[in-house]
C-alpha cells in the first residue's frame, strides 16, 4: 500500500467519528496545521509512535496505520533476527495463506 493512503484513511475515520481536526490534533498532541498537511499528503506520515498514539485514539490496530505509512513496528526486525531463516520461512509461507487461514493462524 502506498503511503499516500495514510493521511486519507485518518481523515475518513477521524471524520466518521465527528471528531474535527483541531479536537483530534489536541487528543494526539500535535497541531492543526500539522495534522491538516499529513490528512492533505502534504506532510509525510509521523513516526512510529505518534502513529501508534493515532492508531489508540481512532481505535484502530496500530499495525494497519503503521502499514498503510510504509512502516512496521519497531519490534518486528529483532523478532526476525533472533530467528531469521525460521521467521523468513514463516512470514513467506504466511503470505500465501487466505485471510481464513491467516486469521485462523493468529488465534494461537
Amino acid at each position: 500500500m502506498k503511503p499516500k493512503m495514510f493521511g486519507a484513511t485518518i481523515r475518513a475515520l477521524r471524520e466518521q467519528q465527528q471528531i474535527s481536526l483541531r479536537k483530534f490534533a489536541d487528543k494526539v498532541g500535535i497541531s492543526p496545521t500539522y495534522l491538516s498537511k499529513v490528512e492533505r499528503d502534504e506532510f509525510p506520515p509521523p513516526g512510529e509512535k505518534k502513529i501508534k498514539e493515532i492508531a489508540e485514539a481512532l481505535g484502530q490496530d496500530p499495525d494497519e496505520l503503521l502499514a498503510l505509512a510504509g512502516k512496521v513496528s519497531s519490534d518486528l526486525p529483532a523478532i526476525i533476527q533472533q530467528r531469521p531463516r525460521e521467521m523468513a520461512s514463516f512470514l513467506r509461507t504466511a503470505g500465501e495463506l487466505t485471510p481464513e487461514e491467516l486469521a485462523r493462524l493468529t488465534k494461537y
